[in-house]
């Protein structure tokens, strides 16, 4: 039998100290353990190291804990929700390690299976990788990352028995389940506890030695951070341009491909998907069968994907925690991914995750993406705001990884990428001419035949 709260108070006594290392689960909004977040915050614990994969927003989650300047630091993956967040960070007030997400996961997941370390391709060659220990493998060179264990484990769970077994509820298990193992303390709090006996064993994500303390609780805001309904186009910018992007990207996709979009403009993509054909989308929260809700007004938060829409699952889909997630990027088990891009250089070095001094979203899931999916799409604007080419012979800002892009969708044409040869452009968009790309791009490159 477990020690069980129902007051997060009570179950944060003695274990809420100043200086000490949190694991946070949660993915954007889903999944969060606001009322521990919220206790912690009350408690006044100071100078606190949270790692977590994203830092909540403004006023919900994590948020709550940066407005009252409890976190000195944050471990994180994708940071871009939280303007208050990157306000402390640039001012130079908050430390940030920034870390890819599926190498989060797979830290937390290693720490608490008891594994120092581990080697990944994930980050090779960037600024994330500079300083770490590299050593080839098969002729491929690989970063290796020490894993994490933490003093304390904030976790939310939907059902749990007496015995510390729990479920999560959909995606809400994202990187609990990490969490909850790297904790050498682990509070759960939870929607529902039942006796000892009443939970199906095949049905637990985590078993009951991982966890030491549960809080049952009867208030959740669980608050959704973006809403996208079947048949609704709701991405900043869409214009015809757009729907020419999304349209041509979609004939990239083949009968039985496993795929994943990245957040923003890539989303549209799966609007156009064509019919005749079977694609089985992934989300990177844990998710593979993906499908935006068919019913309007159908809202449930234990499905958000952040900064993505709306999901569902489709039939023989399957729930699975972020470690796993990402296994199954790094492992090659993924077919293709759709991205969004700041610069692309001429032989398909990616940057799309940071504007030194101006901003800062952090990798997210990009940099293990283009690790290990077998083939990456860009979707992007050709040229920036003031008129500049995002197509480049070098990029200018810090890289998600070099020589992984493999085709370029703009709002003017189509390139492929060679790592070797460079970009070739192999189609105009409606209303482009071959010397308006030429005045537009700013590197070389071959032009296909029919196209001269």
């Amino acid at each position: 039998m477990k020690a069980i709260y129902t007051d997060p108070a009570k179950a944060l006594e003695g274990l809420a100290k100043d200086d000490i290392t949190i694991a946070a689960g949660g993915f954007g909004l889903c999944g969060i353990p606001e009322n521990l977040i919220k206790a912690l915050r009350d408690s006044g614990a100071k100078n606190l190291t949270v790692v977590s994969n994203n830092a909540g927003v403004d006023d919900f989650g994590l948020g709550w804990l940066l407005q009252t300047r409890q976190i000195k630091k944050m471990i994180s993956s994708y940071v871009g929700e939280n303007a208050t967040f990157e306000r402390q960070f640039l001012s130079g007030e908050l430390e940030l390690e920034l870390t890819p997400q599926g190498t989060l996961a797979e830290k937390l997941r290693a720490g608490g299976a008891g594994i120092p370390a581990f080697f990944t391709r994930t980050a090779f060659g960037t600024v994330l990788a500079e300083n770490k220990p590299t050593q080839v493998f098969n002729g491929k060179e690989y970063v290796m990352e020490e894993s994490i264990t933490t003093d304390l484990a904030l976790v939310k769970a939907w059902k749990a028995d007496k015995a510390g077994n729990l479920i999560f509820r959909y995606t809400s298990n994202n990187f609990n389940a990490a969490c909850a193992k790297a904790g050498r303390v682990t509070l759960a709090e939870v929607e529902e506890i039942v006796e000892i006996g009443e939970l199906d064993p095949h049905q637990v994500h985590i078993p009951g030695n991982y966890v030491d303390r549960l809080v049952l609780c009867d208030s959740f805001e669980k608050p959704i951070e973006q809403l996208t309904l079947a048949g609704k186009i709701s991405v900043k910018g869409f214009s015809p341009a757009r729907e020419w992007q999304a349209r041509r990207i979609s004939k990239e996709f083949k009968d039985g491909m496993y795929a994943n979009l990245g957040i923003g403009m890539p989303t549209l993509v799966a609007n156009y998907i064509p019919e005749d054909i079977t694609v089985t989308l992934h989300a990177e929260n844990g998710l593979l069968g993906v499908g935006p809700f068919p019913e309007e007004g159908r809202q449930d938060p234990d499905l958000i994907n952040a900064g993505k829409q709306t999901i569902t699952w489709l039939p023989g889909s399957a729930f699975f925690d972020s470690s796993e997630s990402f296994a199954m990027v790094r492992g090659g088990h993924i077919d293709l991914s759709v991205l969004g891009a700041m610069q692309v250089s001429q032989y398909g070095d990616l940057a799309n995750w940071m504007i030194p001094g101006a901003m800062v979203k952090g990798p997210g899931g990009a940099m293990d993406l283009v690790s290990g999916v077998k083939k990456i799409v860009i979707m992007m604007d050709h040229c920036a705001k003031d008129g500049s080419s995002k197509l480049m012979e070098n990029c200018t800002l810090p890289l998600t990884g070099k020589n992984v892009v493999d085709m370029v969708v703009t709002d003017l044409a189509v390139f492929e990428v060679d790592a070797e040869t460079g970009l070739t452009l192999i189609e105009l968009a409606p209303g482009s001419t071959l010397d308006m790309i030429k005045e537009k791009t700013a590197c070389p490159f071959k032009v296909a035949a029919g196209l001269q």
